[in-house]
């Protein structure tokens, strides 16, 4: 069954193993390459430029250099690797776009961005951002940032909220089509989309929390508004987010499937996506790589969703949330 995955940090590994010459066909130091993605009937792979924290240059023993310089090298490696296989995938911006590009018999590629620190607090950035075609953007990772606080283990840091520039950022993000993304944002940020946004918003890489207690993952309450928004939340393959002891660095399709139901009994079938999170975490998933996205569709029906319901979660309600909100 085609899936749109709206989470990978497969272009970050692709800076640090070889930032002018890594080839993302086939590609054996990832979980994501076009390869495989082909083989897993992928319909469209969100590819997130995630700004790396300077720590993780110098442990992957490079020179860091700046936001600037990083998301534009991250995202020309996606360009020209896209470029380079057009015969197999093209860029998307729009859900359009991804229909346009099946009917041709290619997958999507779409262009996002994890952490909105590049913004620093200038709207110009955002809409610059956008023409450059990223359609997505993770407000926050795990830092304050301009537009507001991350996810916490501490409670004062967790009820933070947007900052007034913040507020601002998100209203100009859905009046241009850039899906605000609230995966990685702190509960009181949460909170205040919710209160602001007027079109759907997604966590494009969070489970739920009443069955994986990590803080990154939603609430009961986070996932009925966001599904009374008409968003989506991609169902995240990282252990650390789908075990109940979040010490265990193993999981199963089973337990992704078990997020999935615990999901679309709180909040509806329609709120359910897929964000993998694909080399971005750590440990061991019954499903490592996107070829193996098929034992997904298993487990899902093992929990008891039907062939229908399962291609809302594999795509069709990504796509609906893009004609909503992408432009």
């Amino acid at each position: 069954m085609k899936y749109i995955d709206m989470h990978c940090d497969t272009v970050m590994l692709a800076y640090f193993f070889d930032p002018e010459k890594h080839s993302m066909y086939d590609q054996p130091k990832t979980m994501i390459d076009f390869k495989r993605m082909q083989k897993g009937d992928a319909l469209a792979q969100f590819f997130a430029v995630f700004l790396p924290p300077q720590g993780a240059f110098e442990m992957m023993h490079m020179p860091p250099i700046s936001d600037e310089d990083y998301i534009r090298i991250a995202r020309q490696t996606i360009l020209d690797n896209v470029a380079a296989h057009d015969d197999i995938i093209r860029m998307a911006y729009t859900a359009e776009d991804i229909e346009k590009n099946l009917a041709d018999g290619r997958m999507s590629a779409v262009l996002t961005m994890e952490d909105g620190r590049a913004v620093d607090g200038k709207l110009e950035n955002i809409k610059r951002f956008y023409d450059e075609g990223f359609r997505a953007c993770s407000l926050t990772w795990n830092a304050y940032n301009c537009f507001g606080a991350p996810n916490s283990t501490d409670p004062k840091i967790m009820n933070d909220g947007l900052t007034d520039f913040g507020k601002d950022g998100i209203r100009y993000m859905q009046e241009l089509g850039m899906l605000v993304d609230v995966s990685h944002l702190s509960d009181g940020g949460f909170r205040d989309v919710a209160e602001i946004c007027t079109k759907p918003f997604v966590a494009t890489h969070s489970n739920a929390r009443a069955v994986g207690p990590h803080q990154r993952n939603l609430t009961d309450e986070q996932i009925k508004t966001l599904a009374d928004k008409g968003g989506v939340m991609g169902l995240n393959f990282y252990p650390m987010f789908l075990n109940p002891d979040m010490n265990k660095d193993e999981a199963t399709a089973a337990m992704i499937a078990r997020h999935a139901r615990h999901i679309a009994d709180v909040g509806g079938v329609d709120v359910v996506g897929i964000g993998t999170d694909f080399d971005g975490f750590e440990g061991k998933n019954e499903i490592m790589s996107s070829d193996r996205m098929p034992l997904l569709a298993d487990a899902l029906k093992a929990e008891g969703f039907t062939e229908a319901e399962i291609e809302k979660i594999y795509f069709r309600n990504v796509l609906r949330v893009m004609k909503d909100a992408v432009r």
